[in-house]
């Protein structure tokens, strides 16, 4: 993958999410407040102040986040991000992890 085409998908990656988070927030699905600079998205859960962190980290390609259950490293398959350990799929750890962070 190009970086540009890196880049591309990072900031889909990133605008996904903070879409689904701020979705959640209008349907009262969770209280939730989304902060975005750059490459970075911050996500704090307003009840207990816990965050979840998700940015891109262009020189490996890899979207990174981080979350009160650890670290997590994921690349593009061609469809889909993939944790870089155990070959789990982005959106649907980080809906787990949303669920602990709660």
């Amino acid at each position: 993958m190009t970086e540009t085409e890196f880049l591309r998908e990072a900031d889909a990656c990133l605008q996904r999410v903070q879409d689904i988070f701020e979705q959640a927030f209008e349907n009262d699905e969770l209280d939730v407040d989304c902060k975005r600079s750059g490459n970075v998205l911050e996500i704090e859960f307003v009840e207990n102040g816990s965050k979840i962190i998700v940015n891109s980290q262009a020189p490996m390609q890899e979207m990174w986040v981080a979350a009160r259950s650890g670290g997590f490293h994921y690349k593009h398959d061609g469809q889909h991000w993939r944790n870089t350990r155990d070959g789990t799929e982005f959106f649907e750890t980080l809906q787990r992890l949303a669920q602990e962070q709660k």
